[in-house]
């Protein structure tokens, strides 16, 4: 089964165990940096395999929404389900309170089947996660040990390269993700699905999710907010190649949380309220998989931060392009030696979460002053928005306005624009205001293009705007 050995120094009548070993997986220690530092000044050691339970779930192209259950230590399960040494393998690996069979896992991999032939393998450890935090963080190191265990099987016997083996991980299992990358050298890619903060932050990049993981690791943070007093559950600490941070990594659209306290349970936060309290937590794994179909609606703008990002300074994407947050983020082309690069966007608040950046600049153009409100839509060849408020203001005839917007759809190619203004109060000398000249960019290819309009019009009389 496995050996167990511990090495314990007796201190004032305290035990103080430093290692632990397994057939298998090898030993673990509790030693710093692994604990008895400041970002980890507790120690534990993982349980045993036996306890934890790790088990692999396999979907393929064959079986898109069944199941086969795999093992290294079963090898006839590896040779009778429909494995293919000759194609990818994405690991996708849950985190703290969750559980592998959990939809979000096996949806990610029917996603993944509608656009590649790849061997989709969900890692469930139940049986390690759903204990109090502290012992899970560690855990997780068993977990990673099984991963690399079999992995090594399918290099040995179904001639892979570690850069054919993908590991994406949610919250702690993004840090797992990171354990097998330090012990696979030349991980094709990892994936940190909002790494979880506590015990990580700043923490040595022997214990946590680091650039240097892997050939690419790309990272999402939507719960980035310090966890007291703020509860944010995921790092802000940038740890892949490239990083994104969508809706500035915080505080996601659609998740209203209630600061609970400031004395943060980490034991129970989860218990009862997990979709409250966890909303912007969840939302990183919900991106990424609305990214798998809609790269494009995910384009990253690279800026120093999320204010920088809102008020414009980082748009458009520069000549050699942006990279898209998600699945296809490996498609970016990054400078060799380059990592921790920041990129942000807007997200909606519900599904389908994906938006289109643009900048909109209108010159207008009427018979007086009005304290109102512009707005647009866009019609194109893959249809219309909604109308999107460009200003809110003193409107002067002759001024021009601007601002970003992010749209719900993909249009396609822009072909005609509608101006509507509007005011909250009764004007007797009824006043008309006009578009003259509508000047759109869009983020993701610096296109620009011009709208003309004709003459003016009344309050919540919609104008058309022509290419000029």
């Amino acid at each position: 089964m496995f050996s167990f050995w511990i090495a314990a120094v007796f201190l004032f009548g305290t035990v103080y165990t430093a290692q632990v070993c397994y057939d298998r997986l090898g030993c673990f220690v509790d030693t710093v940096p692994w604990a008895g530092t400041l970002q980890r000044p507790l120690g534990k050691l993982p349980w045993p395999p036996e306890r934890i339970k790790t088990t692999f779930v396999l979907f393929t192209k064959q079986n898109p929404s069944t199941f086969q259950e795999i093992s290294a230590l079963n090898p006839s399960s590896i040779l009778a389900s429909n494995y293919k040494g000759n194609k990818t393998t994405r690991f996708i690996v849950h985190g703290f309170i969750d559980q592998g069979d959990e939809n979000w896992l096996k949806d990610m991999c029917t996603l993944m089947m509608q656009i590649e032939d790849v061997n989709c393998i969900c890692v469930d450890w139940q049986g390690g996660s759903k204990t109090g935090y502290l012992q899970s963080s560690h855990n997780i190191r068993v977990v990673a040990a099984e991963i690399v265990y079999l992995i090594k099987y399918l290099r040995s016997n179904y001639n892979q390269a570690p850069a054919d083996f993908h590991v994406i991980g949610h919250s702690l299992g993004a840090h797992c993700a990171g354990e097998v990358g330090r012990k696979i050298k030349g991980l094709g890619r990892i994936t940190g699905l909002d790494p979880a903060e506590a015990y990580f932050q700043n923490a040595a990049t022997l214990v946590r999710l680091d650039a240097s993981d892997a050939v690419f690791v790309d990272v999402i943070h939507t719960d980035s907010a310090p966890m007291v007093p703020n509860l944010g559950l995921g790092m802000s600490q940038a740890v892949g190649h490239l990083d994104f941070y969508p809706n500035g990594g915080e505080q996601m659209p659609g998740c209203e949380k209630n600061i609970v306290s400031q004395i943060v349970d980490l034991d129970g936060i989860w218990e009862g309220t997990r979709d409250f309290v966890a909303c912007n937590h969840l939302r990183s794994y919900k991106y990424y998989a609305d990214s798998i179909l809609n790269p494009g609606g995910f384009v990253g703008y690279k800026c120093n931060s999320a204010e920088d990002f809102v008020v414009g300074k980082c748009f458009p994407c520069p000549t050699e392009g942006c990279p898209v947050m998600g699945h296809h983020s490996i498609a970016f082309k990054a400078l060799a030696g380059t990592e921790n690069m920041k990129f942000y966007l807007n997200t909606g608040d519900a599904r389908p979460f994906m938006r289109w950046h643009y900048k909109v600049t209108v010159t207008i153009t009427g018979d007086r002053d009005v304290s109102g409100t512009l707005k647009v839509s866009l019609y194109g060849t893959k249809g219309n928005t909604r109308q999107y408020e460009i200003a809110k203001t003193k409107l002067k005839p002759g001024s021009t306005y601007s601002a970003f917007i992010d749209t719900e759809v993909d249009v396609g190619e822009v072909q005609k624009v509608k101006f509507l203004w509007d005011n909250s109060q009764i004007n007797p000398l009824l006043p008309k205001l006009g578009a003259q000249l509508l000047v759109l960019q869009s983020g993701k290819d610096r296109q620009i293009l011009q709208f003309c309009g004709s003459g003016s019009v009344g309050k919540e009389v919609l104008q058309s705007l022509d290419p000029c």
